[in-house]
């Protein structure tokens, strides 16, 4: 027994590296296909809005010991600004209304209703990224030309960021809204159920001091929701931040310019390297392709950033 004990120690072990070891293979096969792009670019790739491929019929040129094609330079800042500007739009709508949603479905929902409401949130979850990108191309995009963001300029326009013109309806904010529906569904499934994990006991504590149920939810089972609110933005950051077709769709594809308000297209990291990768495919030197691996690798590592601040303020609210 103490052997089969062992031998299933040993079975279920290897089973568990294969995530760790994944993520390391992935990081090494990234980081060696893009290092000559690391030792071409430099920290200008990260500090500078300049992608050009180059004069793609002429020779190539030694150029700090790489081979590049004439006048190619490679730098992604507009696409770091993009990726985390349009995430941040989407965690801000989603946040506040996927956690209303979750609410609204835990505590308000009667209990015949209950499950066939939190099974059409799910298969909104199930929904492929391509079809939010077309419902954003089709509708969304004309109706924020023509409705939304003439009111945004209207009413928000002594705010520089929101200031006009307001341009045709791709962009920024149109990305954001289109992330933040994606990533809503996984808010409110997660956080529904960490509702409903609130001990029935403090709820009817809360009651039988007189507290209505709204103050209840507001001063006991909110409270107790910071650390899976935190957990769950984590992984719809991750969604956002990784996102492909949706965004590509709908938000606008500006290469090498910063946006400077909600209305301004942009490009992301993700959406970047498919739209691309087919004239980076071109470059006879493969600085190109060298450089969206490094765009990978760069985007994974903001990703494990991220995951890993979410771990700490979870670690450090747990012990509060």
């Amino acid at each position: 027994m103490r052997h089969a004990g062992g031998s299933f120690r040993i079975f279920v072990a290897l089973f568990a590296a294969v995530i760790p070891l994944s993520i390391g293979a992935l990081i090494a096969f990234l980081f060696y296909d893009a290092w000559p792009a690391i030792h071409f670019n430099g920290l200008q790739f990260l500090t500078q809005s300049s992608w050009n491929l180059g004069n793609q019929y002429g020779d190539a040129v030694t150029v700090r010991g790489a081979e590049v094609m004439p006048g190619a330079s490679f730098g992604i800042l507009f696409l770091i600004v993009g990726t985390l500007a349009s995430s941040l739009i989407a965690l801000l709508l989603a946040i506040p209304i996927g956690l209303g949603a979750a609410v609204f479905l835990a505590e308000a929902v009667p209990a015949r209703l209950r499950q066939p409401a939190s099974l059409l949130v799910e298969l909104l979850a199930s929904v492929p990224s391509v079809v939010f990108g077309l419902w954003g191309y089709v509708v969304l995009i004309p109706f924020a030309s023509k409705h939304l963001y003439p009111f945004l300029s209207k009413v928000l326009g002594f705010i520089p960021f929101f200031a006009p013109p307001t341009r045709n309806g791709y962009g920024l904010l149109t990305s954001g809204i289109v992330l933040a529906l994606m990533v809503v569904p996984l808010i409110t499934a997660n956080m529904r159920e960490a509702v409903m994990t609130t001990p029935r006991a403090l709820r009817e504590a809360g009651l039988a001091t007189g507290a209505t149920r709204f103050e209840v939810m507001r001063h006991i089972v909110l409270p107790r929701l910071r650390l899976p609110l935190i957990g769950v933005s984590t992984l719809a950051l991750g969604r956002a931040l990784g996102e492909t077709m949706a965004v590509l769709m709908v938000s606008g594809n500006a290469i090498n310019i910063l946006p400077h308000r909600v209305y301004s297209s942009i490009s992301t990291m993700a959406a970047f390297m498919v739209s691309q990768l087919d004239s980076a495919l071109q470059d006879p030197s493969g600085m190109a392709v060298n450089s969206i691996t490094e765009i990978g690798l760069i985007l994974l590592l903001i990703s494990m950033l991220v995951n890993g601040i979410a771990r700490l303020l979870v670690s450090r609210i747990s012990t509060l």
